[in-house]
């Protein structure tokens, strides 16, 4: 049987430059006292992305390895990336930067919170630069961001710009090889996946685990909650990445097997909900696990809907992305 921790790396992915990040695979773990709470109807478990070794943990570490990787083996100096103020995806660019020796600057949506929130006083902490955006309107903040890396190019230095979230094909590699990481860890323990249920925003982690876990032979459905963009509108994004990862990963994925629903995304994007609040309630005080309410608890709310009324029997496991320290976000 293959241990858990060897992980085999398509050619194409292999080839790809990687900054290691890592040390390990991330725990998977059963939530007995969860399961029972809604009903006895499947066994969950839980993929611990938010125990990954940097700065809070969190799956977009996963695309920073190959993304940090192209940076530096492009010669760059900087990374500059985007995102709203409580990104995981940036608060994780602040912390491979600095172990890579990378200054960092993150373009953030506005308008300016007073005191900063959690995740931009830990990007500080990390030492990146921040420009916060006058509004919240993606123009104000893209055109924030060309007015940034035409400064750095300006001055001599070499900026790598990283799209929001990381999550072109070459960071959604990194997501690949945690698809194939989990199946690893589901032989190991002789688990059936029938379900994976993830938080999907701009698209990466679920293309990636979808194509990790064919390549790995599972036929476990992974079913992304839409916590973000709608669903109409993250479908052909996911739909690009997998192609984009095709010759990465030597494997092609049928469209229809992207699983998404708007059916937790509430008003808005980071706008918690009841559903999702009183879910996190219930993780945290049967199994003492903590998720944020702007992406994970949304998903998490999910998974429990479709286990109470039996849409999801047997074996699932929740991809907890990380965030926890969204907890602490101003309103």
């Amino acid at each position: 049987m293959e241990p858990p921790d060897v992980v085999p790396v398509p050619a194409g992915i292999g080839a790809l430059p990687r900054f290691a990040l890592i040390d390990g695979p991330s725990p998977l773990q059963p939530v007995a006292r969860f399961s029972t709470a809604l009903g006895g109807g499947a066994e969950v478990w839980i993929k611990r992305e938010d125990l990954l070794p940097l700065a809070f943990g969190g799956n977009k570490l996963r695309n920073l390895e190959f993304l940090v990787g192209a940076a530096l083996a492009e010669g760059a100096d900087t990374l500059v990336t985007f995102g709203r103020r409580w990104s995981n995806h940036c608060r994780l660019t602040a912390a491979a930067g600095a172990k890579a020796g990378l200054d960092v600057h993150l373009v953030l949506s506005g308008p300016p919170v007073t005191p900063p929130g959690a995740n931009q006083r830990l990007d500080e902490l990390l030492g990146a630069s921040i420009h916060v955006a006058a509004t919240d309107a993606r123009a104000d903040r893209e055109a924030l961001g060309e007015r940034v890396v035409a400064d750095l190019r300006g001055a001599g230095r070499r900026p790598f710009v990283i799209g929001i979230g990381g999550s072109g094909a070459v960071g959604a590699a990194g997501q690949v090889l945690a698809g194939l990481e989990l199946a690893a860890q589901a032989r190991a323990r002789g688990l059936e996946i029938g379900t994976v249920v993830l938080p999907s925003a701009t698209g990466g982690t679920q293309a990636g685990v979808l194509t990790g876990l064919r390549l790995a032979g599972s036929t476990a459905s992974v079913v992304g909650i839409a916590v973000a963009a709608p669903s109409d509108e993250l479908r052909p994004t996911i739909a690009g990445l997998l192609e984009a990862l095709e010759p990465l990963a030597g494997i092609r994925i049928d469209q229809a097997e992207i699983e998404l629903t708007d059916a937790q995304r509430g008003r808005d994007y980071g706008v918690p909900t009841e559903a999702a609040a009183a879910a996190a309630q219930l993780l945290a005080r049967s199994e003492g696990i903590l998720v944020d309410p702007i992406y994970t608890a949304k998903a998490l709310a999910e998974l429990a809907a479709r286990v109470r009324d039996g849409r999801i029997r047997g074996t699932a496991v929740f991809w907890h992305a990380g965030g926890t320290p969204g907890l602490f976000e101003v309103a």
